[in-house]
């Protein structure tokens, strides 16, 4: 119910208000567009990755001081910077699609780093918690973005 509920509440805000839309339900519930259920399953796996990483007893600890910053990380950071102006932005013109959007861009980005890069099992511990940590920040802020838009995300899919 979560994931329906998600796909057509997120279809239909993502749409800028000022255009006209078509409801496609086979498009709304697609995993890998810029839809809800593609959101939630990426706040999904942000949750397994943080269980994850509680099972293996890490606790995270930043050394920014032995870290170096990889460009997908520093795209991530940059998006996770923007998220105060883009609800600023989206209440100023009363659009829920830039929030939508946002969300969207976050998850497409944290995904492909997660693919891109290993996480738990980096042999770097400085690097391994920098990205459990930024894991844990991409999952509050796609967790924040979806509240705004009424939407739930489910800790499993």
């Amino acid at each position: 119910r979560i994931i329906g509920l998600g796909a057509l509440k997120y279809f239909i805000l993502k749409v800028d208000p000022a255009r006209n839309m078509t409801f496609n339900p086979k498009e709304s519930i697609d995993f890998n567009g810029n839809t809800g259920p593609f959101v939630q399953y990426t706040h999904a796996r942000i949750r397994s990755v943080l269980r994850k990483a509680g099972e293996m007893n890490i606790v995270p600890v930043l050394s920014p001081d032995k870290l170096t910053i990889i460009e997908k990380e520093k795209s991530i950071l940059k998006l996770l910077h923007d998220f105060p102006a883009v609800v600023k932005d989206a209440a100023a013109n009363y659009s829920p699609a830039l929030v939508a959007n946002y969300a969207f861009e976050l998850a497409r980005e944290y995904n492909q780093f997660y693919h891109e890069y290993t996480i738990l099992k980096e042999s770097d511990t400085a690097v391994r918690d920098f990205r459990i940590f930024l894991s844990q920040l991409c999952g509050i802020v796609i967790k924040s973005s979806m509240d705004l838009l009424g939407i739930e995300v489910p800790e499993r899919m």
